[in-house]
């Protein structure tokens, strides 16, 4: 069963404006992290490094801490350990909240047809998750979401004031919360 919010007499759910990413290079901060973002923010929990068991494990704990504090839960990969929903490439895993990626049109459009009900494009801006890789940058990231039926997140080398230069309110980060005021 998810937590999803849903729009009076809509179909699709609303979608949390912020996102934080879980990663091994913020592992260390996330708990402070999540505390400190807006109630009803999202969390992405990826930790692709561990080891299935104790992902699992961490995942059951930050997933409870991400509750507590009013935040959506989204796990990355095929496992169904009751996380809100599920994210990844452009294919539907299973039911429940479906949040794709994709870099460019092709992606973005297999991630509607998918069925996606949001879609983080990537990366907008210069990121250390991916070092010297060709970045969207402002135009291209807008022209990209304007041609999205489902809503979009912005992620890549975003924090506070990169949202509001690419004029998007809708973002996600890895290092760009971080354990700072994210509010």
């Amino acid at each position: 069963m998810t937590r999803r919010q849903h729009h009076p007499g809509a179909d699709r759910p609303i979608l949390p404006l912020l996102w934080l990413l879980s990663d091994r290079r913020t592992d260390a901060g996330i708990e402070t992290a999540l505390r400190s973002l807006p109630s009803g923010s999202g969390f992405v929990f990826r930790h692709y490094h561990l080891d299935p068991d104790t992902r699992r494990a961490r995942f059951d704990e930050l997933a409870a801490i991400a509750h507590q504090c009013g935040h959506t839960v989204v796990l990355s990969g095929d496992e169904d350990w009751g996380a809100d929903g599920h994210y990844g490439s452009a294919i539907r895993p299973r039911d429940g909240l479906f949040l794709a990626t994709a870099h460019n049109s092709d992606e973005l459009a297999a991630a509607v047809a998918a069925g996606a009900e949001g879609i983080f494009l990537s990366p907008v801006f210069a990121t250390a998750s991916h070092p010297g890789a060709k970045t969207l940058g402002i135009d291209a990231f807008h022209a990209l979401a304007r041609q999205s039926p489902v809503p979009v997140i912005a992620l890549g080398g975003m924090t506070h004031e990169r949202a509001r230069e690419l004029g998007w309110s809708r973002w996600g980060a890895i290092d760009g919360l971080g354990s700072t005021n994210v509010a």
